[in-house]
């Protein structure tokens, strides 16, 4: 059994919990079962734009403001 706290995060209003304080988006996919092909979304305060998260990079979950995150399937643009 870990020591370690679980750490909160939301995906899409879910809630997810993880003991590790950084996650990259391909990580934070994973749990939250989201198709790696979507876009992850980390949701910023007020009228901030919210920031794109990549696969690679790290977040740290622990650092601040529970942190919520939503996904986006990829575009379709064109498409008929």
């Amino acid at each position: 059994m870990s020591d370690k706290p679980p750490y909160k995060f939301y995906v899409d209003a879910k809630e997810y919990s993880s003991p590790e304080v950084s996650l990259t988006g391909a990580e934070i996919k994973k749990i939250a079962n989201v198709p790696l092909q979507y876009q992850l979304y980390l949701e910023e305060e007020g009228n901030q734009p919210d920031k794109a998260i990549s696969d690679g990079e790290g977040v740290n979950i622990k650092e601040g403001k529970e942190k919520h995150f939503f996904a986006v399937p990829p575009a379709t643009f064109g498409c008929k």
